[in-house]
């Protein structure tokens, strides 16, 4: 390997060129329309256009990516997360193009992308399951039956794709023929699979998943687990390691249970296998996502692997010269997810021009951006702008860093989730680790911003204006600029602390 082709954008786009650039590689961008002046694209060493805002016109198209790699001269394509991460057909492609894949086999992928596969095949490895059952299309009287007999509330979910898409709760029987139906259209919309199956609900349970590491050559091994409870309509937004609530009896049930369901696919590089845990302490597979994770950073703090790095590795065909022993998790980590979404609104998103960007630092505190300030927030594509983790030598000190953190970003422009994000961190439910993934819902179901907040981003917005105003004239020969906003609200900041 010599020159990797990132298929991906934001902040993950710059990780892997940050991973590249320490391995001796060089990284090439691709970019749509919109990402033009993104900050992805001159992270990079080269930078290929791939076509229109959209991303069906742009990130996933097969064949301008394949093209973009010609192109460059690339000889590697690393995925990233969402877009084709997880898309086995991609992966084969190219495979066949005569390129190293930085990931997984594309037979992996496949088996672990379709939530019917890969539960049969987790379970033949001894892996415990939700209780649930595939269905026949169209077969309504069977579905009835069979929901009856797992116990209502149940879960309606799609057989392939995730992140909450294609997922209904049903209640009771009268809502069943309904929630079949929507989902099964929306799984249809965003997968081109509208297979669905039924799952037992479990009532308030964690989300913990375990991190794994494999070489392809029979080394398998894990990096601890996190829970990723705090959640909004199915998506994660603050995750933590390890888990408040795992033993270590349990923890070493857990891991044995991921490095089964790895090993039964044969799994090579980063992947990742996510449990239900429920109130009784036992755990349930809910699926394998087949790349890297979003919250990768906060095993890395813990352990001081590199994940990444560990991923370009292994695809040039390095073993795994890593052993469980040496995998040693020290303090608690948390990351929390910047998002340009409204969460008095539904979680609304909100695309803007970022006027200013200021990210906090301090021992401990490590920042993965995709913008930075004068970047416009496109509406094409998911409104995540940052992940702020923080480390600590314990759970405490974690949460006391990520909230002076949060506190001391700044995000002027679009409307965020930093204040929200803030409220949750202070909790008392959050601060006692009492967390599931109905916590939103429960503890914060009614959210408003702290009364001030409001008045003082629109103040900060136009001081951030009349800046660029200034700015330009002094270019000119006219009067300096102002200060900036940040030096004129002095002990304020966006997210709702001094």
């Amino acid at each position: 390997m010599r020159r990797v082709l990132i298929a991906n954008r934001g902040e993950i786009a710059i990780r892997i060129a940050r991973a590249c650039r320490e391995a001796g590689l060089e990284s090439v961008a691709v970019y749509s329309d919109a990402d033009r002046g993104a900050p992805h694209v001159a992270a990079a060493d080269v930078a290929v256009h791939v076509g229109p805002s959209p991303a069906r016109e742009s990130y996933l198209v097969v064949d301008k990516l394949l093209a973009a790699a010609r192109t460059s001269s690339a000889d590697a394509v690393h995925p990233g997360y969402g877009f084709l991460s997880e898309n086995a057909a991609f992966a084969r492609a190219v495979v066949d193009a005569g390129l190293t894949w930085v990931g997984p086999p594309p037979d992996a992928i496949a088996t672990m992308g379709d939530k019917l596969g890969a539960r049969a095949t987790v379970a033949k490895a001894g892996v415990p399951l939700v209780p649930g059952t595939e269905l026949a299309a169209g077969d309504a009287a069977t579905a009835r039956r069979r929901a009856a007999s797992l116990g209502y509330p149940i879960l309606v979910k799609a057989a392939a794709g995730g992140g909450g898409k294609g997922m209904r709760t049903v209640a009771s029987e009268a809502d069943l023929d309904a929630a079949l139906a929507a989902a099964a259209r929306e799984a249809e919309s965003a997968f081109g699979d509208g297979r669905v199956y039924l799952e037992k609900l479990l009532v308030r349970p964690r989300h913990v998943e375990v991190q794994v590491l494999a070489d392809g050559r029979g080394t398998v091994i894990h990096l601890g687990e996190r829970e990723c409870s705090i959640q909004r309509r199915h998506q994660k937004i603050v995750e933590e390691t390890p888990c408040p609530a795992v033993t270590p009896r349990l923890r070493q049930e857990m891991t044995d249970a991921a490095l089964a369901a790895a090993r039964a696919v044969d799994y090579a590089s980063a992947g990742t296998i996510e449990f239900l845990l429920d109130q009784d302490g036992r755990f349930y597979f809910l699926e394998m996502n087949t790349r890297i994770q979003v919250e990768h950073p906060i095993t890395e703090l813990v352990t001081g692997v590199d994940l990444v790095g560990w991923q370009l590795r292994i695809a040039a065909g390095e073993r795994l010269t890593l052993r469980q022993e040496d995998v040693v998790a020290r303090g608690h980590a948390i990351e929390a997810r910047l998002y340009a979404e409204d969460p008095a609104q539904s979680f609304f998103p909100s695309a803007a021009p970022i006027l200013a960007f200021r990210e906090p630092a301090g021992p401990g505190i490590r920042v993965d951006a995709g913008v930075v300030s004068g970047t416009v927030v496109p509406v094409d594509y998911d409104p995540m702008l940052a992940k702020i983790s923080a480390w600590g030598p314990d759970r405490a000190a974690a949460i006391a860093r990520l909230r002076r953190a949060l506190a001391d970003t700044v995000v002027l422009g679009p409307v965020t989730n930093l204040a929200f994000l803030g409220d949750v961190l202070a909790h008392p439910a959050f601060v006692d680790g009492a967390t599931h993934t109905g916590f939103l819902p429960e503890h914060l179901p009614r959210w408003t911003p702290a009364g001030g907040d409001a008045a003082v981003a629109a103040i900060a917005a136009a001081l951030a204006l009349a800046r660029g105003g200034a700015a330009t004239a002094a270019a000119d020969g006219g009067p300096a600029a102002p200060p900036t906003p940040w030096e004129s609200l002095g002990a304020w900041r966006l997210g709702g602390r001094a």
